[in-house]
């Protein structure tokens, strides 16, 4: 992540995030990923709305969601 670009906006508003038939990833990864993105909500107040899309899906994450979460780290 050290050599990522920033995005310009945290999510695709056109793609909602819904249960998917995609590969399951490591829950543990997902929910540290979700985690990180919690605290930094306190100070970026712009990513709220996306983050808690995807806390939605903590305890059954897809590929899908481990992409858009991956975004908003961007």
């Amino acid at each position: 992540m050290e050599g990522a670009k920033p995005m310009k906006i945290p999510m695709h508003a056109f793609n909602p995030l819904s249960k998917d038939i995609s590969r399951l990833v490591d829950e543990t990864i997902y929910r540290d990923m979700i985690g990180s993105l919690l605290y930094l909500t306190a100070s970026r107040h712009d990513i709220m709305y996306n983050v808690c899309l995807c806390v939605r899906f903590k305890s059954d994450p897809q590929e899908s969601h481990l992409k858009d979460v991956k975004r908003i780290l961007h």
